[in-house]
């Protein structure tokens, strides 16, 4: 148990702390929600911590030389495809969450899939959108419903599940508004989980309940109606299975500190891997900090437990 000693230890040693948010994605609303709570906490437990809203990388340039390390709050492109990550390596400064390989890796969802597929973890059957062909023969291996998804957005942006071609060929207009690369996936018929891992281990299994089609942009950040089952009332040796499953996928990708990986359970009980997060939302609806509430960790506690973790990282 930490005392108030080392606590207080531990926030001198961190120093002057940058809680990176806001940035230029679709998903700068949720990053500012998420860097505020995240700096109001580690405030509260006496950090050095100041909400830095950056969109350059001569404001991380500056940031690099007026403090001591950072927390990335920064969600989609550019701050968690591995582009922050890599400007912070070359500054040499320590930063929260995964580095820019497996950044830039978990933000494609293309070839997330392609890697776990390759090492044979379970994910559901997919194609890549092929501009010179047609939508009716891309499909040769795929079943309606699908659902349609750009490869490079987060809190699932452009996304649509369809049931028939017509609306494909919407969905795959509509996804192409946000990225060039979309990919096309087998729907699977289920419950919805997430699992979050926290420094090599996985927290409890939540499972996502919502009368949407699924766990899209609304019922993350704005409904009141989606349920959140934590700890999921799964056997606990099935949750213990999905558990190793999540792990395996978390260190294929290369993650590091945290993340999360979202998934189905099909009606004959198969896991299926969807995607991996790697900076999650840190907001009072996000599923991290819900976790780790699960296993008595505070809010507090979480944000400075992977603040302390940068003290680790070989610069």
């Amino acid at each position: 148990m930490t005392t108030q000693i080392d606590q207080q230890r531990l926030v001198k040693k961190l120093g002057k702390v940058a809680v990176l948010m806001g940035g230029n994605s679709a998903e700068r609303p949720i990053s500012l929600k998420s860097g505020m709570a995240v700096t109001q906490a580690l405030q509260h437990v006496g950090v050095d911590a100041r909400a830095c809203d950056v969109t350059s990388v001569a404001q991380l340039t500056e940031i690099a030389k007026q403090y001591d390390r950072a927390f990335i709050a920064l969600h989609g492109r550019w701050g968690e495809d591995g582009g922050v990550q890599a400007v912070l390596d070359a500054l040499k400064m320590p930063y929260t969450g995964s580095g820019m390989t497996a950044s830039a890796l978990a933000m494609d969802k293309l070839r997330t899939k392609w890697l776990w597929a390759g090492v044979g973890l379970p994910t559901p059957a997919f194609i890549k959108v092929s501009p010179s062909a047609p939508l009716a023969v891309s499909l040769f291996n795929l079943t309606f419903p699908v659902i349609v998804k750009p490869s490079h957005e987060g809190s699932s942006i452009g996304m649509r599940k369809v049931d028939d071609l017509e609306a494909l060929k919407d969905a795959v207009t509509f996804a192409q508004q946000y990225d060039d690369e979309i990919l096309i996936e087998q729907w699977i018929d289920g419950r919805e989980f997430t699992c979050a891992v926290l420094e090599g281990k996985a927290l409890p299994l939540i499972e996502l309940k919502t009368d949407h089609d699924f766990y899209d942009f609304d019922a993350k950040y704005q409904s009141h109606d989606t349920q959140y089952i934590c700890p999921s009332n799964l056997p606990t040796k099935q949750q213990a299975d999905i558990q190793k499953v999540v792990l395996q996928a978390f260190e294929v990708m290369g993650g590091r500190h945290w993340g999360r990986i979202d998934l189905m359970l099909d009606k004959n009980d198969q896991a299926w891997l969807i995607e991996m997060n790697t900076v999650p939302g840190m907001t009072d609806h996000s599923l991290v900090p819900m976790a780790a509430k699960a296993v008595g960790m505070a809010f507090e506690q979480l944000v400075l437990k992977l603040l302390a973790l940068t003290l680790k990282v070989n610069r």
